[in-house]
């Protein structure tokens, strides 16, 4: 088995524990979503659709200060958290883009015990 199809597999059964957790599968956007509002750490009944944006902005800059891409600044007066970028992202297609993400996101859930 090559590292490519241990990711998919990874990814596989957090899908499965997702919809057990949720009965349905959520995409990629949504997982974006969730890692977004556990990292403002403010639930709200609702969010305007740039709120939603903003949150998976969140998403993705938490996820890849892990790799020492971006690094919390800190957060404004409404807690939002707002980060400083370190360095480029490399060169990917969109494939290569949603599985760097997808690895990143698979080592959030395990840092955070929330895989199970």
């Amino acid at each position: 088995m090559n590292a490519k199809d241990d990711l998919q597999q990874r990814w596989w059964d957090l899908e499965a524990k997702m919809v057990k957790r949720f009965g349905k599968k959520p995409d990629l956007e949504t997982i974006l979503f969730l890692i977004g509002i556990q990292e403002f750490g403010q639930v709200k009944d609702k969010f305007t659709k740039e709120q939603k944006q903003d949150l998976m902005h969140v998403a993705v800059c938490s996820l890849l200060s892990n790799s020492g891409y971006y690094e919390l600044e800190g957060k404004d007066a409404d807690g939002w958290p707002h980060f400083r970028q370190l360095k480029a992202m490399p060169d990917m297609n969109t494939f290569e883009q949603e599985n760097f993400l997808k690895d990143h996101i698979l080592l959030y859930f395990k840092d955070h015990d929330l895989a199970d």
